[in-house]
């Protein structure tokens, strides 16, 4: 019975290694994602820019103008400029936190502190696993094993001791 219990913890160990493994690979999704998304938001804000310099303003001028518009249209293109302008920001800092992640698992922490929530919406969306070739893959996947073979070991055995625990019914001698 032993060995049965022994298989499925290191069965339940592979599991758990080839799951954790996955979080790399989502991370470099994720990753590729933010670069696109702050590519076309860098589009845009630089054809504002150009509207502006071609009008004479400068952003941020150009941004008052179009919110302060009486027209309500215009006045919401401009509140979505100034919202754009800010997301690019977020995006472009989180790139670089992506980028300049050097340690093991570096750039899931990174994805995990301040996460663009559409952009990691979209990319599980469209998350295909991969078997990880990467020292962050086999970092997690090692990290997940021993986990979720540590976890059914302990669980394993504290099961044992509180069935070897319990009191056994005597015979009593008539």
């Amino acid at each position: 019975m032993f060995r049965v219990f022994r298989t499925l913890g290191v069965a339940l160990g592979l599991l758990g290694g080839g799951i954790a493994a996955q979080a790399p690979e989502f991370a470099q999704q994720y990753a590729q994602r933010i670069g696109g998304a702050a590519d076309e938001l860098r589009r845009q804000v630089a054809v504002l820019e150009s509207d502006a310099q071609a009008t004479g303003e400068t952003r941020e001028g150009a941004i008052d103008r179009l919110r302060s518009n009486p027209d309500q249209l215009v006045a919401r293109r401009g509140a979505a400029a100034q919202a754009d302008i800010a997301r690019l920001a977020r995006l472009s800092a989180q790139q670089q936190a992506l980028a300049s992640a050097t340690s093991p698992l570096g750039r899931v922490v990174a994805m995990l502190r301040d996460p663009d929530v559409p952009v990691a919406e979209a990319a599980y969306r469209d998350f295909s696993p991969a078997i990880p070739t990467t020292a962050d893959g086999l970092a997690a996947g090692l990290i997940g094993f021993f986990a979720a073979w540590g976890g059914w070991r302990v669980v394993s055995d504290l099961g044992r001791r509180t069935l070897r625990r319990r009191p056994r019914a005597t015979a009593t001698a008539t």
